[in-house]
């Protein structure tokens, strides 16, 4: 799973808990039901604000139907949404793997560089263009304008340089979040919240594509990749003040939506957003790191980018690319062991479980949580308040 929108515990209340894991959980099965169990991988925590937003404009809750145990709900059933607003994100989130499987191919990223593997890649990036057009087509949504869009974005990566505005690079993704947002409101029979949901949807894609800049900022520059902040020379401090603006733009333009129950939308795009913006540009604020007086590093622990180490800490002599029990392991064996962990729901339970390419420990999918960021214990913020006191 991926995203840039994703709420913890505290931060949401039961109420909302619940209905958001219902539309994760909904978007999942749509994909499993409709393209099979392979299609299931390209869930992601963004692709459920689509669904969700249906849901929010119809006059009554949208369906729901009782789902069988997951790892990822602790094997417990619970009630997922289906209809409408799960196709949408189910071809929303197909299309746009497809063609995030291509660029990867096309740029020879990591395992991709191997001739067999980049052509299972092209098969199966074509086969979720295909069905993701075909789950479109049932609802009304025309994926062509999402295909077209992600085709400009080779074509502006080869034009823009130093001086040129990262806008350019971000508009095709504005672009495609745009008709998703904007699909949503045609869906739930309310043609008035085209125009503001196009707005939202247009600055949800820059913050999502910024954002995903700068977390690929050190990795591009280590590989030579293409990065917007880098080829257009913008710096980290104009690319927080463009996401703070359109975080801003986006509760604007929900305030000029009509909703029949926008409680876990608002929680998602007027507050998730903002966090999602702090939250990646954290790094820079380096004494938000700092450890607790007395506290001892563990064996072969790092300090976060921008922090200063605790007294007394001393680098790890061991090579970095090093597993505790050797060394880094190859591509096809790294796919093995990622497989077993997959069948075997450790990537989703295991508390930790280990990387199967650098052996580094990392907690299972049910145990992240960005809590220790929130500042709040149990808050019920958007559960019946009025924007919480805030702004938006």
């Amino acid at each position: 799973m991926f995203g840039i929108i994703r709420p913890c515990g505290h931060r949401l209340s039961p109420t909302l808990r619940t209905s958001w894991m219902a539309h994760l959980c909904g978007l999942c099965l749509a994909l499993r039901d409709d393209h099979g169990q392979l299609a299931r991988t390209v869930t992601n925590y963004d692709g459920l604000v689509v669904s969700a937003l249906v849901e929010a404009q119809s006059p009554t809750v949208g369906g729901r139907r009782v789902a069988g145990p997951c790892p990822l709900r602790g094997m417990r059933a619970a009630p997922v949404a289906e209809g409408a607003g799960a196709a949408l994100a189910a071809a929303v989130s197909l299309v746009l793997a497809s063609a995030k499987v291509r660029d990867h191919v096309e740029d020879g990223d990591g395992p991709f560089r191997r001739r067999p593997v980049a052509g299972v890649a092209r098969r199966v990036a074509t086969r979720w263009a295909r069905q993701g057009a075909a789950t479109g087509e049932r609802i009304g949504f025309a994926t062509a304008v999402l295909l077209d869009a992600v085709g400009r974005q080779g074509e502006l990566e080869s034009t823009l340089g130093t001086g040129a505005s990262v806008l350019a690079a971000t508009e095709p993704t504005e672009t495609a979040t745009a008709a998703a947002f904007a699909h949503t409101a045609v869906l739930a029979g309310r043609p008035g919240n085209v125009a503001p949901l196009t707005e939202a949807g247009r600055l949800f894609g820059r913050v999502a594509h910024l954002l995903d800049a700068v977390e690929d900022l050190a990795d591009d520059a280590a590989a030579g990749a293409w990065n917007p902040l880098a080829a257009t020379g913008t710096t980290l401090a104009e690319a927080r003040r463009l996401c703070d603006d359109a975080v801003l733009g986006v509760r604007l333009a929900l305030r000029e939506t009509e909703f029949a129950d926008g409680k876990l939308v608002h929680a998602l795009l007027a507050h998730e957003l903002g966090t999602a913006v702090t939250r990646t540009f954290g790094h820079l604020d380096a004494h938000r790191h700092q450890p607790p007086p007395g506290w001892r590093p563990p064996p072969g622990w790092q300090p976060p980018p921008g922090a200063q180490p605790p007294p007394g800490w001393q680098p790890p002599h061991d090579e970095p690319n090093r597993r505790p029990w050797g060394r880094r392991r190859g591509s096809m064996a790294g796919c093995g062991v990622a497989l077993a962990l997959c069948c075997t729901c450790q990537y989703c339970c295991a508390d930790p479980y280990h990387d199967p390419w650098s052996g580094e420990p990392k907690p299972g999918w049910c145990h992240r949580c960005d809590c220790c960021d929130c500042g709040c214990s149990g808050c019920d913020c958007c559960d019946g308040c009025d924007c919480c006191g805030c702004d938006c």
